[in-house]
């Protein structure tokens, strides 16, 4: 009997039956002047688990029955129905056996290290793919897994350098491994290296958990209108694919035959709406069921949520920038908001950018989130909850200008097309004007009072946004450059925008619309050094 792999497992001990490990392979022949004796731990290197076959099978099987239905009532108009069944049984079959087939090839000849000083994968067959990720420069480790691969205990470990190259060179995936595994290599490659202690000591552990109370902010997001759309387009395709369109468009007209047109499309608004609602809330549980978010001892914040798909976000706090309070429109009227990490690291390739790997914190009540954003900063009040500089009423002048000639441009051309045209449009150009103006004055009051930057201890704060309102507590000594713009427009009434320049986050943060002095002098107090020597004092401005 072949003993197991040094260091693997090694959390098995607790339960009746270890997890698998993966397997150990033949590495290649070390060079000259490595040691003879047995290669370490860290340089066995290893296969995936192989009942990654196993679940590319069963998802397969899902996919082909899923795609089965339509296609046989496709082909069953056309031929005797044992032959559309025999096709589409066949076709399944041929599917399901070329992935098993390319998902065995992949797992024979994908292999993994992780070594001392770096991270290696070798896959491929035709097209052999050796990649390398230095262990210094190594910013993220997320373990992922779906309904199916739970039920395996498997998880897929994905290994990031936060470097946003878009072809995928700074990232190594390894899919799927057990998860002891993966727990494993993710406190080996994040959570292991050490930390410097601050002077105020801040206590490991739970920072904040799933509270359920929390799921009555979901209906109140953009997401429920979006999936609200999605339902009713859902339902028009799933008809088409059953040759039903027709007859459900002809059902939905005969109810509403002699209903006003306004109430018709109220009522069929509301259900659209409704089933935005339900989706909103499916979602809200499957992405945040099981949060928690805690600080580890090896100086890493770990986020971990999900229902049927479970992800483990670590974060190094020596990679973190600070904070993003976020709250969207309709979040916001209810007093909630969301947090987000400001950090290095966490852009992903094209396909992870919106994955929310720097969400920290749901849709919660503001007061939470101010107090979940000091723990995570370690700060006894919150730099998101510190008083701001107020801008200066052009500010405000400029976002009504442009919010009522965005509404009144339409108009005029529903106007014009009245006159010429058809003079119903004359009436739809007076709803838009009464409707739109107020609207639009509002919206851009609103985010003149939303407008507002200021210092906070070790972190600079800005605020702006209506739709969606960000309030970003920044570190100052994150802050590599200033970015300076000033239209004509904004020259004449004495504002100017600024960008703080950093390696974390979004990459840039803005300061819209403050006072031309102002907002210099507070861009030179925030990062002495930077801005400084480009300016000069007030008393050798020229006039005018």
């Amino acid at each position: 009997m072949n003993a197991p792999a040094p260091g693997a497992g090694g959390h098995g001990a607790s339960t009746p039956a270890p997890a698998p490990v993966p397997t150990p392979v033949p590495g290649p022949a070390p060079r000259s002047g490595a040691g003879c004796g047995p290669a370490p731990h860290g340089d066995v290197w290893r296969r995936l688990d192989t009942r990654t076959v196993w679940v590319t099978g069963l998802v397969m099987t899902g996919v082909a029955g899923g795609a089965a239905l339509p296609a046989f009532f496709g082909l069953a108009g056309a031929l005797p129905l044992w032959q559309a069944a025999a096709l589409v049984l066949a076709g399944g079959v041929l599917v399901v056996a070329a992935a098993v087939a390319a998902d065995y090839v992949r797992w024979r000849r994908t292999r993994y290290r992780i070594g001392p000083e770096r991270a290696e994968l070798h896959t491929g067959l035709l097209l052999i793919k050796r990649r390398s990720l230095a262990r210094e420069r190594i910013r993220s480790v997320d373990l992922t897994a779906n309904v199916l691969q739970r039920v395996f205990g498997l998880v897929k470990v994905r290994i990031g350098t936060g470097e946003q190259t878009g072809t995928g060179e700074s990232t190594l995936e390894l899919d799927p491994v057990p998860k002891a595994e993966g727990e494993r290599l993710r406190r080996e490659l994040i959570a292991g290296a050490p930390r410097a202690e601050s002077a105020e000591h801040h206590r490991d552990g739970l920072l904040a958990a799933l509270d359920p109370r929390w799921i009555r902010y979901a209906p109140v997001s953009f997401v429920a209108p979006v999936l609200g759309g999605a339902a009713v387009g859902a339902v028009m395709q799933v008809s088409e694919w059953f040759g039903l369109q027709g007859e459900v468009v002809e059902w939905t007209r005969d109810r509403f035959l002699t209903t006003p047109v306004a109430l018709t499309v109220a009522v069929l608004a509301l259900a659209a709406l409704v089933a935005g609602v339900v989706g909103a809330l499916a979602f809200w549980v499957e992405m945040w069921w099981g949060y928690r978010l805690e600080r580890e001892p090896g100086g890493a914040l770990r986020v971990r949520r999900g229902l049927l798909t479970s992800r483990s976000i670590s974060i190094e706090e020596r990679r973190l920038r600070g904070v993003d309070l976020v709250e969207p429109l309709g979040v916001r009227l209810f007093g909630a908001g969301r947090l987000d990490a400001v950090a290095t690291g966490l852009v992903r390739e094209d396909d992870h950018k919106h994955a929310g790997h720097q969400a920290l914190l749901p849709a919660v009540p503001a007061a939470t989130a101010h107090e979940v954003a000091a723990r995570v900063l370690k700060e006894s009040s919150t730099p998101t909850g510190t008083p701001l500089t107020v801008h200066p009423p052009a500010a405000r002048t400029r976002r009504l200008r442009r919010a009522v000639t965005g509404v009144l441009a339409p108009a005029a051309l529903f106007a014009a097309l009245g006159v010429r045209v058809d003079p119903v449009l004359l009436s739809v150009a007076a709803g838009w004007t009464a409707v739109g103006v107020p609207l639009a004055a509002l919206l851009a009051r609103d985010a003149y009072r939303n407008l507002g930057h200021g210092l906070s201890g070790a972190y600079l704060v800005a605020r702006s946004g209506t739709m969606r309102r960000s309030t970003v507590a920044l570190q100052r000594s994150g802050v590599i450059g200033w970015t300076v713009r000033q239209s004509c427009f904004q020259r004449r009434a004495g504002l100017i925008t600024l960008t703080a320049t950093t390696a974390a986050g979004a990459g840039g943060y803005d300061v819209h619309d403050a006072d031309e002095s102002e907002g210099l002098c507070f861009a030179a107090a925030a990062v002495p050094g930077v801005l400084g020597p480009f300016l000069r004092p007030a008393q050798e401005k020229e006039p005018g």
